[in-house]
């Protein structure tokens, strides 16, 4: 109410009464030792946001076969997904790509089990973001969270209010924070999802697989640089930084061009302490699947289905509370 009337918390203050949860701050040193691991694996001279550019430009998804490549990737989680939660007999989404917008990819969910997913194209689009994307934003992500919310809450118990998911509350974070687990419950093992991709997702772009394990390599030191956009988020909302220094934090320190980083840049805006939900959510259901699970894949499956179909607060995962 406090935000709605106009007043601006700092960073930390928002995402605690937002999402029920506070990001670690990391200092620049933390990612400085990240960077420089990168910059070996992609010498050369000029900035490494541009190295970086250049190097993984071979993994692109060409605009013409994006959607052929996506519905296979969606294809696959959307079975992996049914062999383990039982979905509603009439779900279904559709795809459309669209321009101009803040984010990646986005869910609208209509009710009725349906989802409208919306993937940008502003930008190019690289060959591990079409799992990335379908878990995240269909199997067994937010379209699942969502389709499974309506199923056993709304229509089941009659809890009309489950059928309002307000943005930027603590359902947010948990609801993030499953989209972005998602896709390690449906691929366990690295060497399952690097098949799939293998000899399914890049013949089907095109894309030469000799050169995926390198690309992956890469790919989880990127993954390490997560939390940098919180950093960025923090310092922009606190009013520590403008946002053209906000910019330029995300291409060093997210390793992205311009363009990339000034979407980045436009999504903290809009969005605030949304941007915890992602990194600080998958780690938070991660270590509470974790803990309920071992490395057991199909308790695994069983906890995630759980905890996608049950209301529950950000503060509820860190304590032995069921």
């Amino acid at each position: 109410m406090r935000m709605l009337k106009g007043e601006k918390l700092k960073f930390d203050d928002e995402s605690r009464a937002l999402y029920d949860a506070v990001a670690p701050t990391y200092q620049d040193s933390h990612f400085d030792q990240i960077i420089s691991q990168l910059e070996a694996k992609i010498p050369g001279k000029d900035p490494l946001w541009e190295r970086y550019e250049k190097w993984r430009k071979p993994f692109v998804i060409p605009k013409e076969k994006l959607d052929a490549v996506f519905q296979l990737a969606i294809k696959e989680c959307r079975a992996r997904t049914q062999a383990h939660v039982a979905l509603p007999p009439n779900e279904s989404f559709t795809v459309e790509y669209v321009t101009n917008k803040p984010w990646g990819g986005y869910n609208w969910y209509k009710g009725n089990f349906h989802s409208v997913i919306q993937v940008n194209t502003d930008l190019p689009i690289y060959i591990d973001r079409a799992v990335d994307l379908a878990a995240h934003e269909g199997y067994p992500g937010h379209h699942v969270y969502n389709s499974l919310l309506e199923k056993n809450l709304v229509r089941d118990r009659g809890w009309t209010e489950f059928s309002v998911y307000p943005l930027f509350s603590p359902q947010s974070l948990i609801a993030e924070g499953t989209a972005n687990f998602g896709k390690e419950v449906a691929f366990p093992s690295k060497s399952e999802r690097m098949k799939f991709e293998k000899e399914v997702l890049f013949p089907a772009a095109g894309i030469d697989s000799k050169r995926a394990d390198e690309y992956y390599a890469v790919q989880d030191l990127m993954k390490q640089l997560n939390y940098a956009t919180n950093e960025a988020a923090r310092r922009l909302v606190n009013g520590e930084i403008d946002e053209s220094a906000a910019t330029q934090w995300l291409q060093k320190y997210t390793v992205a061009e311009p363009a990339r980083a000034q979407q980045g840049v436009k999504f903290i805006k809009r969005y605030r302490s949304y941007v915890i939900n992602y990194n600080l959510g998958e780690d938070m259901v991660r270590r509470y699947i974790d803990k309920r699970t071992g490395s057991d894949p199909e308790k695994r499956w069983s906890e995630f289905g759980k905890l996608l179909s049950s209301p529950r607060l950000p503060s509820g995962l860190t304590t032995n509370r069921h």
